[in-house]
């Protein structure tokens, strides 16, 4: 696993999110997804003096790389799932706190990462966990999974449309050898869906999105935090959401409309500019949603 010193991961919406977080001097603040470290920085800096960031994620590399980079600042970082958070402030002594902040998805540095998997062009193993150390990887799940049950899984979590021609594909070519590297899987892909007719992006994301999000049960632990957060964020604490595909987004829609104790702060999502964009392609799928706790 590659650790470099540096991220290379690009905040998205920095001042959207901390016009709807709005961190003050003084409170405590959870960025439950620490990536880059890029929206933990900024934050910081505005609840000092007195203040503090609690910083989370899965991935042990984003976590040693934060320890680094944000020494300086009043940071806590710890290696956990954001679906645990109750527990996490528990352990440390913290009651409730001001807001809390959700970037969902990967990280850039993650995607640069070749032993990862997250690249279509990687030649490392097909591995796709936030956290290399627990659960299974891609590639052993889609090299046992039966036919019916992969397919559905692509078209549940990627929402692709040619999911039983993909897994078809996959378990054809299995039978020859075993489908190891995020490269093998995209070329088997590719083969399988004309790039003109995958609607302008590359014919593997959503194959790649639905094993990420099988994998990692991203779907599951957003459901679990979204009902667990208003139980440790203060009244008018707020939660920010940034979501990138439209199953996450959902959850989040339905979950601060019907749960009383959120009081929605986003009529409609917050997306990024166009200059954002150009500048950071990788955010034009983001939306941002906001609650504070009634």
């Amino acid at each position: 696993m590659d650790v470099s010193a540096q991220s290379c991961h690009i905040p998205v919406m920095p001042q959207e999110v901390l016009k709807f977080l709005h961190p003050q001097p003084g409170q405590v603040i959870v960025d439950a997804t620490l990536g880059g470290g890029g929206h933990t920085r900024l934050i910081a800096q505005r609840v000092w003096p007195g203040g503090a960031v609690i910083a989370l994620d899965r991935d042990p590399a984003a976590v040693h790389r934060a320890e680094k980079n944000l020494a300086a600042l009043p940071v806590r970082i710890v290696q956990g799932d954001f679906r645990d958070l109750p527990e996490i402030l528990d352990e440390l002594d913290v009651e409730t706190v001001d807001g809390i902040l959700l970037d969902l998805g990967m990280s850039s540095d993650q995607l640069a990462d070749a032993s990862r998997g997250f690249s279509f062009q990687a030649d490392g193993p097909l591995d796709l966990r936030f956290d290399p150390t627990s659960g299974e990887p891609a590639w052993t799940l889609i090299n046992r999974m039966g036919e019916k049950a992969l397919a559905d899984l692509i078209y549940r979590y990627g929402e692709e449309r040619f999911s039983r021609r993909i897994a078809a594909r996959i378990v054809e070519e299995r039978k020859k050898s075993p489908i190891k590297t995020a490269r093998d899987l995209a070329e088997l892909i590719c083969r399988v869906v004309p790039r003109h007719r995958s609607g302008g992006i590359h014919p593997a994301t959503r194959t790649f999105q639905a094993l990420r999000i099988a994998v990692n049960d991203e779907l599951g632990a957003l459901e679990t935090a979204l009902r667990r957060y208003p139980d440790v964020l203060r009244p008018g604490g707020r939660l920010v959401v940034i979501s990138f595909h439209s199953l996450e987004d959902r959850l989040v829609k339905e979950a601060f409309k019907s749960d009383p104790r959120y009081t929605v702060l986003t009529k409609k999502p917050i997306t990024p500019s166009e200059e954002e964009v150009a500048a950071n392609p990788r955010a034009r799928s983001a939306k941002l949603r906001a609650a504070a706790r009634t």
